[in-house]
């Protein structure tokens, strides 16, 4: 959006800028109606705690640090029958 919008204000062009501006909107939507369903769906309570920390679109200005484990602690290794 921003590229599109760069260059629609670079070469004064109103129709590339409505592009980026529906671009943009468009793309805002797909993130809020599909993706973040389908990543709460599949990853649950870490989606969850992730999505409370960091925003959507803008960057933070320091890192994230998840609050949970990011993988589930190895098997203990199986022992053979005697």
């Amino acid at each position: 959006m921003a590229l599109i919008a760069g260059q629609g204000l670079l070469l004064g062009c109103l129709p590339l800028l409505i592009y980026a501006l529906a671009f943009g909107g468009i793309t805002h939507l797909f993130v809020l109606v599909y993706e973040e369903p389908t990543l709460r769906s599949t990853y649950g309570a870490q989606y969850e705690a992730y999505a409370a920390d960091v925003r959507r679109w803008l960057p933070r200005l320091t890192p994230w640090r998840s609050r949970a484990p990011s993988h589930p602690p190895p098997p203990a290794p199986l022992r053979p029958e005697t």
